[in-house]
């Protein structure tokens, strides 16, 4: 390698945080007040081209500041990389990141430190796939299946899934899949809403913003449950009138009950034909999602927005506990264990419908859905994304819906990028935002 090659020479980091909770947008039955917030990082190199790689992880306000001191802990492991090998072999990275013994034990593998490892990997994912002057889902589709193969890390689940088992899914997703590239660019992927369901709004709120879904061409709406039946049933009732019986609902518990509460619950729901239940329970609990998808069928069980890596994915589907498989693109490791997860979803035969909304969630996870539609599972059938309407205009490459689908992004990489008057007004605490909103506050007490 020679001496004068280009390197990554910083790692900056944004403590972003917009005031949410003041509409109640992202209101559920275990977060009443959501501040949605990123820990956002820059990748920045002295390569002449002045490309940079951009990630973050999401969070809903306090303790942002600490995802961000995770990040930031990850900067000597980043800081003097040759920008080629990096972008060559992003998994290099990956597996350095999670084989930090020390870091590794705030873990293993999961919470605060392996989000900061996904945000990480995240950017240097943008960086690779804006220097190869794609999208990231167009990158990753057409790579070689045995590249591919080499950016996972199959331990702890070669007892569900084999590297040879990986080539050979997708060596076999390489088969038609031009022409799926076509139809994606033509026709985009399947959306589903929660923007009617927040928990905090009003029925009047509720039943426009379903309507208005519909007419906008979603087949699907989500609404949030868990915290009163009664409350539930009667919004459950007014989302149904609204809609029609041709529309699916979905509900989502976010982690509320416990086994017995959420097979009662979801059964009492069962007259207005939720299509899936999420999150009913801890997400942690593989055998109580078990419990509950055998006792409330045939109401689906979904969840993965909280499963913390590829291990406890690797177990909810070998105890056959979910009917559909929730992948969150800044959760986990980022892009390289997503890859291993969406590869254990395709060898079990279960659909991913992923989990976005939140700063930027959309953006990200939208590029790994194509890529499993052209280049892994090959079908859309019964597989949506989240959309929620929510921030997309601090983006640079925001995400687009068409008659209720995502429109396959164009711009080279991941879509992660913020805008820079974003970052300057929203940044925590001293942002243009937030010392106009301490401002306020004191005007108040005053």
């Amino acid at each position: 390698m020679s001496p004068t090659a280009a390197r990554i020479t910083a790692v900056d980091t944004f403590d972003i945080r917009f005031l949410t909770s003041r509409e109640l947008d992202g209101s559920d039955a275990m977060n009443p007040d959501p501040d949605y917030s990123a820990a956002y990082l820059v990748l920045r190199t002295d390569a002449a081209d002045g490309l940079e790689g951009h990630g973050f992880t999401f969070t809903i306000g306090r303790g942002n500041d600490v995802q961000v001191a995770a990040i930031e802990a990850l900067r000597g492991h980043v800081v003097g990389r040759a920008v080629d090998e990096v972008c060559d072999d992003p998994g290099s990275v990956f597996h350095a990141l999670i084989s930090d013994s020390q870091l590794r034990w705030l873990g293993p593998e999961k919470g605060v430190m392996h989000m900061a490892i996904g945000a990480v990997v995240n950017a240097v994912w943008d960086m690779a796939a804006k220097r190869a002057g794609k999208p990231l889902w167009r990158l990753l589709a057409e790579a070689e299946p045995e590249w591919l193969v080499r950016q996972i890390d199959f331990r702890y689940i070669t007892d569900a899934l084999t590297p040879q088992e990986a080539l050979e899914l997708l060596r076999r997703g390489k088969e038609g899949a031009a022409e799926r590239t076509g139809r994606l660019l033509a026709q985009g992927y399947p959306a589903y809403t929660t923007s009617p369901g927040w928990l905090g709004y009003s029925d009047d709120k509720l039943t426009r913003l379903a309507v208005q879904a519909v007419a906008d061409g979603f087949r699907q709406i989500k609404l949030k449950v868990g915290a009163d039946l009664a409350d539930d049933v009667r919004r459950c009732r007014a989302a149904r009138s609204a809609v029609g019986p041709d529309i699916r609902i979905a509900v989502d518990a976010n982690q509320r009950w416990n086994v017995d509460e959420a097979i009662t619950w979801t059964r009492a729901l069962a007259a207005f034909e939720p299509y899936w239940i999420e999150e009913p329970t801890s997400p942690d609990d593989v055998l109580g999602h078990a419990a509950i998808r055998e006792a409330v069928a045939p109401v689906k069980v979904a969840t993965g927005e909280h499963v913390q890596n590829r291990i406890v994915f690797k177990q909810l589907l070998q105890a056959g506990a979910i009917d559909v498989l929730q992948i969150d693109a800044a959760r986990v490791g980022g892009v390289n264990e997503n890859l291993a997860i969406l590869l254990l979803a395709a060898k079990f035969g279960v659909p991913v419908c992923p989990h976005a909304g939140g700063v930027g969630l959309c953006e990200l996870v939208q590029h790994l859905s194509m890529f499993d539609f052209v280049a892994l599972s090959g079908t859309t059938d019964d597989r949506v994304i989240e959309y929620v309407d929510h921030l997309h205009e601090h983006f640079l490459d925001p995400v687009v819906i068409s008659e209720g689908h995502y429109t396959a992004p164009t711009a080279p990489g991941f879509s992660a990028a913020m805008r820079p008057g974003s970052l300057a007004q929203y940044t925590f605490p001293g942002g243009a935002f937030w010392a106009a909103d301490l401002d306020r506050k004191k005007g108040h007490a005053a």
